[in-house]
């Protein structure tokens, strides 16, 4: 009996610490969404709102960080249950950098209002962000159902992003060489869909921690994933 309640004890512990997870990426799935609509209509009470939001998701990060690594001394997991505490453990940290991409588009947000130009900044960076919100959301919806198959969809999508940011530097480069009087625009306008092409980065990450979760194999800087796409 001791035993069978220690177990239960366990499985609620880790249940806890997906779900406080999975709150967390709520907050920041909500801090984007945020930062790109007061980046596109100029609110500055919004951006500000986002920028001081960035305190609840780091307090979220140690306490989930302290709080795996407890789980570890005390329950020694092994096997698939190790994988989970520590990808759990990675996920956190791709969450508190997404945070903090959010807070830099808020940054921008709220100090673009100053400046007048030509340019419709929110047009260039419509796209991206918004494969970069789904990318985002449905990572976080295959680490909870532990879907092998959607994260690896998901990881094939990060090149599109990749690819759709090359696209938009292009882009504001010949504007800035035509017109001299949109540089400090435009040059904003590359720290957003910076910041938004990392944010589908650490979306990627999380897609990967998911199959090295299912199949205990680490697949960065792998051909993994066109491999298995092929099949």
């Amino acid at each position: 009996m001791t035993g069978e309640h220690s177990s239960k004890q366990y499985d609620m512990d880790l249940e806890t610490i997906r779900s406080r997870v999975l709150q967390m990426g709520g907050l920041v799935e909500n801090q984007f969404q945020d930062a790109i609509k007061s980046f596109r209509i100029g609110d500055v009470e919004l951006a500000q709102q986002v920028i001081k939001g960035d305190e609840q998701v780091n307090r979220l990060e140690v306490v989930l960080d302290d709080t795996c690594n407890h789980l570890i001394v005390k329950r020694q997991p092994a096997a698939n249950d190790l994988r989970m505490v520590m990808s759990t453990v990675k996920v956190i940290t791709d969450l508190e950098r997404i945070g903090d991409e959010a807070v830099k588009i808020a940054r921008v947000a709220a100090s673009a209002h100053e400046r007048a130009s030509g340019l419709n900044q929110f047009e260039f960076v419509r796209v991206i962000s918004e494969r970069a919100r789904d990318l985002l959301h449905e990572a976080l919806d295959a680490f909870a159902r532990k879907d092998e198959k959607q994260a690896l969809k998901l990881i094939a999508q990060d090149a599109i992003i990749d690819h759709e940011y090359s696209i938009i530097l292009r882009s504001l480069i010949t504007f800035m060489m035509e017109d001299p009087r949109t540089i400090s625009v435009a040059l904003d306008t590359m720290w957003v869909a910076k910041a938004i092409e990392r944010i589908g980065d650490h979306a990627k990450n999380i897609a990967e921690y998911v199959v090295y979760v299912v199949e205990g194999k680490d697949i960065r800087h792998s051909d993994y994933v066109a491999t298995k796409l092929e099949l």
